[in-house]
């Protein structure tokens, strides 16, 4: 079986007993960093066999699981942070997992996006998430898609990024479109900036960016 196991995105206490149990008994951990989910599982005492499966990985490294998983055993698919397989490399084991027909298992938990959402304010009955936008090619057009959107939006952005893609957003949605900007979720320095599109712009143009962002966006 795969195991799907949605780890902390940031405080380590966000993790099920379900995710502690069957971590600890899986035969084998595959994440994305394994450095990375070190610290969570020397947190809790797990001395599972980890290996990694990342976004470089090649297709040997894919067949080598899907060879163990066929071979019978169990390994839990673990991102950096969250839910794997949302904005991870971790896509690509599940959907080729499926196709063998090998039983997938999700172990539900933290989610950036969700709770990001929850704690916008922003409408919730109708949502659309986008992940990170296109670095250069395909990204105006992708963002002249939105114009007219009516539901909530909601996108992954790095610090370095978020003065442009902000700016990108005002080109589209307008300078006064309600925003949400949900920083170091669940950590010490969690911060949820709420209010117009050049409002958050000219807060960070005064403001080192620091830490990862979701952004939600409010449909029209």
């Amino acid at each position: 079986m795969l195991y799907l196991v949605a780890t902390p995105i940031g405080n380590l206490e966000d993790i099920t007993f379900r995710a502690i149990r069957t971590l600890k008994e899986v035969d084998l951990i595959v994440a994305e960093d394994t450095r990375h989910v070190r610290k969570l599982l020397d947190h809790y005492q797990i001395k599972t066999r980890v290996d990694s499966y990342h976004s470089y990985s090649d297709d040997r490294k894919l067949y080598k699981i899907l060879n163990l998983l066929n071979e019978a055993k169990n390994i839990a698919l673990v991102s950096d942070a969250g839910t794997p397989g949302i904005s991870d490399p971790g896509y690509k084991l599940i959907i080729e997992a499926i196709a063998k027909n090998i039983q997938i298992v999700p172990i539900p938990g933290p989610c950036a996006l969700i709770t990001a959402l929850i704690g916008s304010g922003l409408r919730m009955d109708e949502f659309v998430y986008f992940g990170f936008l296109p670095v250069k090619k395909g990204r105006q057009t992708m963002l002249g898609t939105l114009q007219n959107e009516k539901r909530t939006m909601i996108f992954y952005e790095s610090p370095h990024r978020i003065l442009k893609t902000l700016t990108d957003f005002m080109n589209t949605f307008g300078a006064d479109r309600e925003i949400v900007i949900a920083r170091e979720l669940t950590k010490i320095h969690e911060e949820f900036l709420r209010g117009s599109i050049s409002q958050i712009f000219e807060h960070f143009q005064k403001n080192q960016a620091r830490g990862e962002f979701v952004i939600v966006v409010a449909g029209i």
